[in-house]
């Protein structure tokens, strides 16, 4: 088995195991956090396979801008977080684990990456040719995400508001 072949095994183990501690967590900040830990992995994977540009966009809009979204979400239901601000062992050691994993694995594919001597040829796209390009063929999925998040801010300002309690009616 090559390095490349492992650091792929390893990248794909790390970021199936975050996916399954991010679905299975009841505290949901921390389901968030595991969350980011998978993108980020799998932004990894892009650029283990010689893909820098959706690697950085991996990060930026799904570890990033989406995610801050879910955050904000999360805060607007106001989950319970009874438990402190302190996280148990049992929940960081995960977290600290994936995240010396995914440096030491960082490291390896920027050391051992045969894309970085290659020269490529340089592409250059105006911001306004790649709107028109994503708007002209991908519209309906950049319209069905935007609806996707607009119900997903509208639940939570529904779940978070203050519940008015009804005063009781006196019989007249």
């Amino acid at each position: 088995m090559t390095l490349h072949g492992l650091i792929f095994y390893l990248l794909a183990s790390v970021i199936l195991a975050s996916t399954g501690m991010a679905i299975t967590r009841r505290n949901l900040v921390h389901a968030v956090l595991y969350l980011v830990f998978s993108f980020i992995g799998s932004a990894l994977l892009f650029c283990l396979f010689g893909a820098p540009f959706l690697a950085l966009l991996q990060v930026i809009i799904y570890a990033g801008a989406i995610m801050v979204v879910f955050l904000f979400i999360v805060m607007m239901v106001k989950p319970d977080l009874s438990e402190g601000t302190v996280l148990p062992l049992r929940q960081l050691l995960p977290m600290v684990l994936f995240g010396f994993m995914y440096a030491v694995v960082g490291v390896l594919v920027a050391v051992t990456d045969p894309a970085g001597r290659a020269v490529l040829e340089t592409a250059v796209a105006k911001p306004t040719e790649f709107g028109h390009y994503v708007f002209a063929r991908h519209y309906l999925a950049v319209e069905i995400i935007s609806l996707i998040l607009l119900i997903g801010l509208m639940g939570a300002l529904h779940l978070g508001r203050e519940k008015v309690p009804k005063e009781p009616e006196e019989p007249s």
